[in-house]
């Protein structure tokens, strides 16, 4: 039975097993070991723990060493969920997953994230201990033709340029807000796409866009379902139907050729390298400390090479051990990836949830006369022209599944009434050309005052009176000041019961305000808020506008709940 075979059915043996390292009568009692390990590294892990923990082998005696398949996502979640936060796309913790003692993610991007949600949830300076590379996979077949594999030297930025000039180029990711292969794919291609704008920031922003959207539109929650669109058949049509290019790992190639499929795929190490899955060993249970330093030296030798090499994955330094089918091309070792700074990290994700997420939104935009304020950080500007390049940026990045409409407010704008409409909420596909426009010739009021809270409650209604129950419901509403109505109008507690009393818990509308500015009533907007779900997020720079509005519409992946 070949290698692949082998570690095909040690992964079909279980979701978990505990080895004990002790004997029933020379040991009282044991210490506890639980390790939490994605799929694609646990049989190694399961059978290192079953080696290590055989009497005798080391210097504990007593130790029981549990080994639990679990998603890094899923641990991620529960990591997160005990300092009360939650990761961007991933959600609350599932209530099942456990953070265990030993957490063995896929990559060390998740450290990255976690770190940025709370600083102090993992450790630092985690030891790798398998590594499995980012490639672009493709049927044989369309590499050969039209990639030039396995000869030419292939760069994202050619990739780049196949997606954005061929239509029948279908290109593929795992989501990557839970994906660690299909996050490294996501930055790398993000960065050829804007390299590929050759320095004209508008050209690039478009590019980006375009690539962002083509990833967003062939994406799949989950691995198994992407490598089942790859072509099924060698012949044109098969070929065409199937899926072109996607990023994967090393080892998923590795593993879906050993399966012998009608059309292999080709891995294509494409430069820039994408960070590559290294699989860090981190010590959550400080009181585990010494015991888990024993299990991880047993981790760094030749046999435990061997056990990954068998299942399709590299050493902790990039060469491989025995039982490694080397796809064409490889590279007999790998350097060190470089991680990104968390800070870049959630900022594409960010991007990527304002992207992927379908959803109908209202927005309105404050044009008081306080909106004609000079911005000094963005060359003397006002407030109004940063507002309007933020929302114009935005909607490049809603895809023509989005329904939107666009208000403005002030007071007395139309007639008695303080807010105006624009554009009525509709979808992008037919309206898009209109929104723009609108937005194009908004200008402020000349001293027109903030009627917030009565805007608020008007728009609220007019989100919830076209409630659709196949997309995110949104209201968001821009301002740089607080509630000020010379006519009356709501106060805040007026406008938070008017607010409790016309919400529909089975039409949840998430309610999004942004401040712009160091003048606007951040207590308030929050109350509001926290009375009926959404968040409110505050640009104290109004240069900053554009990744506060980025911020606020990723908020949509998240339940539109009350406080």
């Amino acid at each position: 039975m070949g290698a692949a075979a082998v570690a095909v059915l040690v992964v079909l043996a279980g979701s978990w097993y505990a080895f004990r390292k002790f004997s029933q009568t020379s040991c009282g009692s044991s210490t506890k070991l639980t390790i939490s390990a994605p799929a694609d590294i646990a049989p190694a892990l399961k059978l290192q723990a079953a080696d290590w923990s055989a009497p005798g082998k080391s210097d504990d005696s007593c130790v029981d060493v549990e080994v639990i398949e679990a998603a890094s996502a899923d641990v991620a979640a529960a990591i997160a969920a005990t300092s009360k936060k939650s990761l961007t796309g991933v959600g609350q913790a599932n209530g099942k997953t456990r953070v265990p003692d030993i957490w063995v993610p896929d990559s060390s991007l998740w450290l990255q994230r976690l770190r940025a949600a709370n600083p102090a949830s993992v450790p630092t300076g985690a030891t790798s201990i398998a590594r499995s590379p980012i490639v672009v996979a493709v049927p044989e077949p369309i590499a050969t033709t039209s990639f030039g594999w396995p000869n030419a030297k292939i760069k994202y930025t050619d990739l780049i340029a196949k997606v954005s000039g061929d239509q029948k180029v279908k290109l593929g990711i795992v989501e990557p807000s839970r994906d660690s292969t299909g996050l490294a794919g996501l930055m790398t291609l993000a960065a050829a796409a804007t390299a590929s704008g050759g320095g004209n920031a508008t050209q690039a922003t478009q590019i980006a866009t375009a690539a962002l959207r083509a990833l967003a539109a062939g994406r799949s929650s989950l691995k198994d379902d992407l490598m089942q669109k790859f072509p099924r058949g060698s012949d044109p049509q098969a070929l065409s139907a199937g899926l072109t290019v996607a990023p994967l790992s090393e080892q998923s190639v590795i593993q879906y050729n050993a399966q012998q499929p009608p059309v292999r795929i080709a891995a294509i190490y494409a430069d820039p390298a994408p960070v590559a899955l290294d699989y860090p060993f981190v010590v959550l249970n400080k009181d585990r400390a010494a015991t888990a330093e024993q299990l991880l030296k047993s981790l760094s030798g030749e046999s435990f090479r061997d056990r990954l090499g068998a299942i399709g994955l590299r050493g902790a330094v990039g060469a491989a051990g025995k039982g490694f089918q080397t796809p064409t091309n490889a590279p007999p070792a790998l350097t060190a990836s470089q991680v990104p700074e968390a800070a870049a990290i959630e900022g594409l994700l960010t991007k990527w949830q304002a992207i992927t997420l379908p959803a109908r939104m209202l927005a309105v935009i404050d044009v008081s006369g306080s909106m004609l304020t000079k911005v000094p950080t963005a060359g003397g500007v006002d407030r109004m022209t940063v507002t309007l390049e933020a929302a114009r940026r935005g909607m490049q990045l809603f895809d023509d599944s989005w329904a939107l409409g666009v208000w403005t407010f002030s007071t007395q704008l139309d007639g008695a009434k303080d807010y105006k409409q624009l554009v009525p909420i509709g979808p992008l596909v037919s309206q898009r050309n209109q929104c723009l426009q609108a937005l194009q010739a908004i200008r402020p009021k000349q001293n027109g005052d903030t009627a917030l809270y009565d805007t608020i409650l008007a728009g609220y209604k007019a989100v919830q009176a076209g409630w659709d129950n196949g997309r995110i419901n949104s209201l968001i509403v821009m301002t740089d000041g607080e509630n000020d109505d010379p006519a009356g109008g709501l106060s805040l507690d007026q406008l938070i019961a008017e607010l409790k009393a016309t919400a529909d818990p089975a039409k949840p509308i998430q309610v999004i305000l942004i401040g712009i500015g160091d003048k606007v009533g951040e207590g308030a907007m929050r109350q509001i808020t926290d009375a009926v779900g959404g968040g409110t997020f505050v640009a104290p720079d109004p240069a900053k506008i554009g990744d506060i509005f980025l911020q606020a519409i990723s908020l949509r992946g998240q339940a539109a709940q009350p406080k």
